[in-house]
């Protein structure tokens, strides 16, 4: 089924000011990683009401399986074909970053935005879920013809991708393409995304009172802060371009000490390192534990004591790169250009959900839904963006 490119709504479909008001309310309701229940239970509910039996639902245990543990799985929504076809899927994270919480989500003029300035709107990534949900009622509602059809909901997206990563592929019912929609405008198709690496980094120093003998202690404070001096001068933190091949790398949080008279013996660092190049993000994991391991035997107490360093690491996800005729790729810039818009193919250095899909076997595109400025209190929506990312994903979702 081809669809003009036109707002008018087939009978029963979401109008625009339904769709609108809808992703106000779910960029309101909280559900930062590994707290989804909320928000998922609220999709569910939509979509009963849009007359979806229980049957055609299904979650997994994605939650369990997490290192961070969580409330509820990834949902899925499987729709038999009424047309011939290979099954399709799109695709969306519910999770929102910790920024988010407490958005009050308010229309100004062609945007939206939080009304709450402590807060980031949410919009990343509950426009996208918001897209999913709206494109699913309208086919309900209105009946209209589509192949075999795949609708998927994730989880902790923003905490290393760990809903794709521990999703249960057998219940998605084997999708030949699959559509990832998040962040950034509709017309610009993620066709690859970086690696990441992430760690944990326990420095263990030696406490004493830092009045009467601090020379009996070995900081392991100090310890970090020469670390990261080293990596910086030697340009192993932040952007990173060496041989010809470039990465970037963040200490992203610090934790420790009690109290200003005792020398910090214990200090928790969280760390990243990324690559498009896979040797050479494992390059920079070893520049960055070189760095530590430096810095802890440079740090000696009168006794000539040091500290020690431990770290834990995984492997967040894996770079990937869609060839431009992949066949999710060319289905999508079809129905971008059907929009009358150029379909910009692009590569991004932050981890999307179609990392994890495309290394479970499933190739995935990913297109924005008009959230800008995402992870920041400046966040917002662009509400013809919404509106055309809805058009394209419904475009997706009812051609065979």
């Amino acid at each position: 089924m081809a669809l003009k490119k036109s707002n008018k709504l087939f009978a029963n479909q979401v109008s625009e000011g339904e769709a609108l008001k809808l992703v106000t309310v779910m960029m309101a309701i909280p559900g930062r990683s590994g707290e989804e229940a909320a928000i998922m239970e609220f999709i569910r509910a939509q979509l009963h009401a849009a007359g979806t039996p229980s049957t055609a639902f299904a979650t997994d245990d994605a939650h369990r399986r997490s290192p961070i543990g969580g409330q509820v799985g990834n949902l899925s929504l499987k729709l038999p074909g009424t047309i011939r076809g290979p099954r399709r899927m799109l695709v969306a994270h519910v999770d929102t970053v910790p920024i988010c919480i407490g958005s009050r989500p308010v229309r100004k003029g062609d945007r939206v935005i939080s009304a709450n300035k402590a807060t980031g709107l949410g919009a990343d990534d509950r426009s996208g879920a918001a897209v999913l949900l709206t494109t699913a009622i309208d086919i309900l509602r209105a009946k209209l013809p589509h192949p075999p059809l795949t609708f998927l909901w994730t989880i902790e997206e923003e905490a290393g991708l760990l809903g794709a990563r521990y999703l249960r592929v057998a219940k998605l019912g084997k999708p030949k393409l699959a559509f990832n929609f998040d962040g950034g405008s509709p017309n610009v198709l993620k066709i690859g995304a970086t690696g990441g690496y992430r760690m944990t980094i326990d420095i263990h120093g030696l406490a004493a009172h830092a009045g009467n003998h601090p020379e009996h202690g070995v900081s392991a404070i100090a310890i970090a802060s020469i670390a990261i001096a080293d990596l910086s001068a030697n340009g192993w933190h932040g952007l990173i371009e060496k041989d010809d091949h470039a990465g970037t790398s963040n200490v992203g949080v610090i934790q420790g000490g009690e109290a200003t008279n005792v020398v910090t013996d214990h200090v928790r660092l969280r760390v990243e390192a990324r690559s498009h190049h896979p040797k050479f993000r494992e390059r920079i994991v070893q520049e960055i534990r070189d760095a530590f391991e430096r810095a802890a035997a440079s740090v000696r107490n009168t006794s000539g004591k040091t500290g020690r360093v431990q770290f834990d690491g995984r492997l967040d996800y894996e770079s990937f790169r869609l060839t431009h005729d992949e066949p999710c790729v060319a289905a999508a810039a079809a129905a971008v250009k059907a929009e009358a818009l150029d379909a910009d193919l692009a590569v991004t250095n932050g981890g999307l959900d179609a990392n994890w899909l495309t290394a479970h076997g499933i190739p995935t595109v990913t297109l924005g839904c008009g959230q800008h400025y995402i992870h920041t209190t400046q966040e917002e929506l662009d509400i013809a963006e919404f509106h055309t990312a809805r058009r394209i994903a419904l475009r997706l979702a009812t051609t065979s």
